[in-house]
């Protein structure tokens, strides 16, 4: 029986669902015949129906009875078609994607005769069903390289806009991005040209993302509706995922709108594509306006509502996303006020939109002063950036009408700490027909009936639950730290944690806190205890799951400083005694390596103090027996690259990786590498999400042990346990709009304690024991051995049966997977309880024999021998010594087959008693070598093709490993004659390409040896010219390619038999040019080397 779905049942799903539930015009298999009937493989665009819907939908555009003129289309489809993909593929991307949204500019006939300037549109966008949707899978694109067939592709009249990569469902849906989404943007990427977003599906997961972005940005999609409720465990059994996303994104109103308003270009070339949560939040809020533009009852004038969503989820996209929608597609002057109260989230956003192309860096829109604020709001802008405090006023005066305007909207972001003071009054005195919107992480559920006097409803919500829920966000884990030092703490009064939370305190507040609070405070500054945690962190900072950046927040000033003083103390006997244990380890183990890489990285890890500064301040702190000097000039410095401290903290390249805070930067401050924040103040309610929030952005960087951010790690010396699991409740995941119980103590997926780590952790390595046992492999013998790993050959016996077919070794990998992030998220508190968890271990050490990325010492010995006879066809590239290195020819060797005994290579094999175990050892030294001779010589592909067929034959269970083998040796042996053919052919790797390109069939053996001789006169001739025709880009200057096209024609007219014929020797010379200019730009415009 079938546990999986296989992808072609899951392509079959989608197909039926885009044409029987969603509409689409028509279903194309393409696998055997090109129903687009396009000119040739490399075209990917439907040239019939893009001519047809070009006239169609532009007929207003012309007076003509007989509509545009035949002319015009070919102008008009030229302008889509004509693309150049030796540019930078993100530009090339951004370029395409404006014209197919924003239509193209040119001059079109009328009836009578002349020509006018219309926009021809290629989608009719206000009319989503008056539009061609088409299915299409299994669509052969010949790239330069590789013929290589996409599973599904949707287009919308003509255009594919959309990219669809399946897989089975037991197999990771990040293989779907790395095996083939990513090798298309390479490989074909006329087709990525085109491409408004991909989509990743095994059918349990689906991910929507970005054409270049990272597999960290794609996400789930999981909602047609804010109010729908998601089971991701029963989408998961029911292998839904993919259904529920085409059911939403995919339908035709939905796909259009996403599209054209909820994908932005940052600086240009970097696409930002809306999550499930922006598009629907926007969309609500576009509504919302809708209805306050029609006919609202009196309590709604004016009140755009409370956009909720949480921290780290994107809320300053989705108010880029909401102005450029509401501006782009709505008719009025629009002025758009975006208000913060400080001035670094100002900056933020105020990036966010100027990069976004919302706005030009020349524009003025950022008021110095409150004065040059009422004189702007009086004007006429776009759009205007300010702090709440410039509308401060005399307050004997009453605030001044500054315009009476409708159509200014008023984003107020973290309205929470704005909306009720005298400051709000004033602005909404001076605008009072504006429409106020208010942006917020975490709304003050206690002041729900004021928060809605002023804005309105809630239009869209997105807790900190779903965040997580939807991957837009990791993971939180929180633990205790030093119980002994938890123990001395005091209850710690809600006045005092009030006062605390700000930082930069008046002389009244401070004394306020000394004279009322003054146990609290001796207990959070004692000396004896600040030490203990210096040690603490030192010593866990290492040892973490992730390497990321950290956060140390003290209770006041004074302490972050002293705490910045006692860690860098610390840090540094750390690094001693690394020093030393090194120098006891063998350099080449495993253990070595760690620790030295951790060395490094501790000897260039930068930290610093970030807190708030006033005048005075020399004097106290040196009564502290502290000197904020130092401190204060970093934190003022600019570099000569123009970055502030902030910056060097945001950039993950930079060794600025630990900050002593007290209240600074613990709101609305973004460095997605932050893993870490040490707790050692008291915090609660929404200052206490705002600070954790910093530690829950996704991160695409790995550490430098090249893991992952899986998770945010919350490390507590105050016990502040209680608060956070009430602002959860209040915060984090309220429920049909209810406020949780505070005291409910149920597991919040969002954030877990160690003991609820502990527990997710037992329960996935149980199931993955229990499916081995499934499968004969039963774990549990390991153990009972009791010896060490490298001398059982059970693991060998076991990665046999596991790693074919490859399902079965995919849904392997899947809980190694999850059992080695739940593992790192307990890291290193689980060290001490290594015991309990010792399957865990036997997992991952039999998916490291599995991919043979562990020594197995003398254990399966033929296998190790079948290792050695491929390591001998490895000759040195550079420097490097083979012998003393692991297999890894893509790191320093080159692949000579003539050194290959392919005889030995099968008596080898034949002796191997764990015969799967030797297949993608010889799969990954196939596929290297095949990579190197296409490079040379691109007429090979037919290895390359030959090559995927077999191992996907294998992959998919339809050979037995033996056929695999026999398969494989066969294709090796005739990859050693072509290896030769050069030299018998009497002629160098370069001439030989060209000659393959060249010949044709039914050559006569003179004509054979013209156009060999042809290709060495041409290739002699080229590299003799190569600094006239190869000058800076010429590649990507269509004059510039003629030049060099016209070049090679004219030496190839001379040269090439009388028998080419004019249609021969064009198409000969096309394809040699083709291949000459895609060389040239894969080598930085050099042909050859010089």
């Amino acid at each position: 029986m079938r546990y999986f779905i296989k992808e072609d049942d899951i392509e079959k799903e989608l197909i039926d669902v885009c044409i029987n539930e969603l509409g689409y015009n028509h279903h194309y298999n393409c696998l055997h015949t090109d129903h687009l009937n396009r000119p040739s493989e490399r075209e990917v665009l439907n040239l019939d129906v893009l001519r047809h819907e070009i006239k169609r939908i532009n007929a207003k555009e012309t007076s003509r009875t007989d509509g545009l003129d035949n002319a015009d289309i070919e102008t008009a489809l030229s302008a889509l078609a004509t693309i150049d993909l030796h540019s930078d593929p993100k530009i090339l991307n951004a370029r395409v994607l404006s014209r197919i949204i924003n239509g193209y500019k040119m001059d079109v006939l009328q009836a009578n005769g002349r020509r006018e300037q219309r926009t021809i549109h290629y989608i009719d966008w206000t009319h989503p069903q008056n539009n061609q949707f088409d299915v299409v899978n299994q669509l052969w694109i010949q790239g330069d390289v590789y013929r290589l067939r996409p599973d599904v592709i949707i287009y919308v009249n003509g255009i594919p806009l959309i990219t669809i990569e399946l897989k089975d469902s037991n197999i990771p849906v990040k293989e779907a991005y790395y095996d083939n989404l990513t090798r298309y943007k390479t490989a074909i990427p006329r087709l990525m040209a085109y491409n408004a977003v991909l989509v990743a599906s095994n059918a349990l997961h689906t991910r929507v993302g970005a054409t270049h972005a990272d597999w960290t940005y794609f996400a789930p999609w999981f909602r047609n509706s804010e109010n729908d409720k998601i089971d991701k465990e029963a989408i998961e059994d029911d292998k839904v995922s993919l259904d529920i996303l085409a059911c939403s994104l995919f339908a035709k109103d939905n796909l259009l709108n996403y599209i054209r308003n909820f994908i932005l270009f940052y600086n240009g070339t970097t696409k930002i594509c809306a999550k499930n949560h922006q598009f629907l939040g926007v969309n609500r809020a576009i509504e919302r306006y809708k209805y306050l533009c029609d006919s609202p009852s009196k309590k709604d004038e004016g009140k755009m509502g409370v956009f909720w969503h949480t921290q780290g989820s994107g809320k300053s996209f989705s108010m880029v996303f909401l102005a450029r929608y509401l501006k782009n597609r709505f008719p009025g002057n629009f002025t758009f006020l975006v208000i913060t109260d400080r001035e670094d989230l100002d900056d933020q956003i105020y990036r966010n939109f100027l990069h976004s192309g919302f706005m030009s860096e020349e524009e003025d829109c950022r008021p110095s002063s409150s004065e040059r604020l009422r004189e702007m709001l009086k004007e006429d802008h776009r759009i205007l950036f300010t702090l709440i405090q410039k509308f401060r006023y005399d307050k004997r005066k009453k605030y001044p009408v500054l315009s009476e305007r409708d159509d200014i909207i008023v984003f107020i972001d973290e309205a929470h700490r704005t909306q009720y003071k005298s400051l709000a009054e004033n602005l909404r005195a001076g605008l009072p027909n504006a429409k106020y919107m208010a942006f917020t992480g975490t709304p003050l559920f206690g002041s729900k009936k004021l928060t809605n006097k002023w804005f309105g409803e809630t239009v869209s919500e997105y807790n900190f639950s779903q965040a997580v829920e939807d991957e837009a966000t990791v993971r939180l884990t929180y633990r205790n730290h030093l119980p002994e030092v938890q123990n001395e703490n005091p209850t710690f009064s809600e006045d005092f944690i009030r006062i605390l939370e700000d930082e930069d305190l008046d002389d009244d507040s401070r004394m306020q806190l000394e004279r009322e609070h003054a146990k609290e405070l001796e207990i959070l500054r004692r000396p004896s205890r600040l030490d203990k945690i210096a040690d603490d962190i030192v010593g866990h900072i290492i040892q973490r799951g992730y390497l990321g950046k950290a956060m140390v927040v003290s209770v006041d000033r004074f302490t972050a400083v002293k705490m910045y003083d006692l860690v860098s103390t610390k840090w540094q006997a750390k690094i001693a005694e690394l020093n030393r244990n090194l120098m006891s380890m063998q350099s080449h183990s495993p253990e070595y390596q760690k620790i030295l890489k951790i060395r490094d990285w501790m000897r260039s890890t930068d930290m610093a103090v970030v807190i708030s500064l006033s005048p005075g301040d020399d004097e106290r702190f040196a009564a502290e027996g502290m000197d904020i000097r130092s401190h204060r000039a970093r934190m003022l410095e600019v570099n000569q690259e123009g970055q502030e401290l902030q910056d060097l903290f945001r950039d993950e390249t930079n060794p600025l990786r630990i900050v002593f805070v007290c209240s600074m930067w613990l709101t609305g401050f973004d460095s997605p590498m932050v893993s870490t924040l040490y707790i050692d103040k008291p915090l609660a309610g929404q200052n206490l999400m705002q600070t954790i929030a910093r530690a829950n952005r996704r991160c695409s960087v790995l550490d430098v042990l090249g893991r992952e951010k899986r998770c945010g790690q919350l490390i507590s010396y105050c016990n502040i346990f209680g608060s956070l699991k009430k602002a959860f409740a209040i915060y984090g995941d309220s429920k049909d709009g209810k406020e949780d119980d505070p005291d409910d103590e149920s597991d919040t997926p969002a954030a877990m304690t160690l003991d609820e780590l502990y527990s997710h952790l037992n329960d996935a390595i149980n199931k993955c024991v229990d499916w081995c046992s499934s499968l004969g492999v039963d774990l549990q013998k390991i153990i009972e051995l009791d010896k060490t790993f490298n001398q059982i050959s059970l693991f060998d016996q076991y990665a046999n049966i596991l790693i074919n077919p490859v399902e079965r070794k995919s849904q392997f990998i899947v809980y190694d997977n999850t059992i080695t992030q739940l593992y790192d998220e307990c890291l290193p508190d689980i060290i001490n309880r290594k015991d309990e968890f010792v399957m865990a271990e036997v997992i991952h050490y039999l998916r490291k024999v599995m991919d043979n990325t562990v020594s197995r010492g003398n254990l399966d010995s033929a296998r190790r021998r079948i290792k050695d006879l491929l390591n001998q066809s490895i000759v040195p590239k550079g420097e490097g010594n083979i012998e003393s290195r692991e297999y890894t020819i893509k790191e320093f060797g080159e692949i000579d087959l003539s050194r290959l005994d392919i005889d030995k290579l099968r008596e080898q094999y034949q002796e191997s008693e764990n015969k799967a175990l030797v297949i993608p050892d010889l799969q990954d030294f196939i596929a290297h070598k095949l990579d190197s001779m296409l490079n040379q010589n691109i007429e090979r592909r037919t290895f390359a093709d030959e090559f995927q067929r077999i191992i996907n034959r294998y992959n998919a269970g339809s050979i037995e490993t033996e056929q695999a083998f026999k398969e494989l040796i066969d294709i090796l042996h005739r990859m050693t004659a072509e290896q030769r053919r050069a030299a018998e052919e009497g002629l160098s790797e370069e001439e030989l390409e060209i000659f393959d390109i060249l010949r044709k069939e039914n050559l006569s053996k003179s004509e054979v040896l013209k156009v060999k001789t042809a290709a060495k006169d041409l290739l002699e001739k080229l590299k003799a010219n190569q600094r006239t025709l190869c000058t800076t880009d010429w590649y990507k200057d269509s004059s510039k390619k003629k030049t060099f096209e016209l070049f090679v024609r004219n030496t190839l007219d001379t040269t090439l038999p009388e028998s080419y014929d004019q249609v021969t020797f064009q198409e000969k010379n096309t394809l040699l040019c083709d291949r000459l200019i895609v060389r040239a730009a894969q080598n930085g415009g050099y042909l050859f080397a010089s």
